[in-house]
């Protein structure tokens, strides 16, 4: 069998990887603090016999844009977006430390800060508890200071502060939970540096036009390795007419 239907078959399967990487990137256009994966083709050279010019190509994912996006005024006293370069701890799904972009929160009906999807939003010793009934508001440092509700007195209390931290890029990894990660483990340390901008949430930093190019892009592609491997075919039905012939 002509190996030409396997260097397809390889291009193929790569690129509908590649594609979905795409479509995740569109269906999260629109998500609080989303970052787009970023990926890109590897040529690998075959080993054996055959042209030096046939390589299989595999989808190589370096890893997601990290450009901030803009900021979006909301007015609630539990959105926070970052301003510039940095992330927020919480706590995942392992019971491990990692970071995300959205500064959404949300308190529970024990008091506990959690992110819109149930995490737990990590303090400088851990998860942060809120006093009931008592108004919040979060300072540009990420200190946490709570009013009792309906006083008159300013008896402003300070409850914990976010964890904000600014590790280098390469060092992060996007993982299963859509959250980053410290690669081969280990915990940031805290970044007094990182600023947030209370009362708004950043957006996705998706660019729907250039994901919408990558995959009109990788269906061409996709339709020129299925064209490859049906003129694989057709060359092995027609030797085979030939061989019959000449038996």
């Amino acid at each position: 069998m002509d190996r030409l239907i396997y260097t397809a078959m390889t291009g193929a399967s790569q690129v509908l990887q590649q594609q979905g990487a795409v479509s995740q990137n569109l269906a999260n256009a629109n998500t609080t603090g989303f970052r787009a994966e970023l990926s890109t083709f590897r040529a690998v050279p075959l080993v054996g016999e055959g042209l030096a010019t046939r390589t299989f190509v595999v989808d190589s994912t370096p890893g997601s844009n990290f450009t901030p996006a803009g900021l979006e005024q909301t007015g609630r006293p539990l959105d926070v977006g970052i301003e510039g370069q940095g992330w927020i701890a919480v706590q995942g799904l392992d019971g491990k430390e990692a970071y995300t972009r959205n500064g959404s929160f949300q308190v529970t009906s024990n008091g506990v800060l959690q992110t819109r999807s149930g995490l737990n939003v990590l303090g400088d010793s851990g998860p942060i508890t809120l006093p009931p009934d008592s108004e919040v508001s979060i300072a540009k440092d990420g200190t946490i200071s709570t009013v009792p509700s309906g006083t008159q007195t300013a008896a402003v209390s300070v409850v914990g502060r976010l964890k904000l931290v600014n590790p280098p890029e390469a060092t992060l990894e996007r993982g299963g939970d859509a959250l980053f990660h410290i690669k081969g483990g280990g915990v940031a340390p805290a970044d007094a540096n990182v600023q947030l901008v209370a009362g708004s949430v950043e957006g996705s930093n998706v660019n729907t036009v250039e994901e919408m190019v990558n995959m009109i892009t990788l269906a061409r592609k996709f339709d020129m390795q299925m064209k490859m491997l049906q003129s694989a075919d057709n060359n092995a039905q027609k030797s085979g007419s030939i061989l019959s012939l000449a038996g």
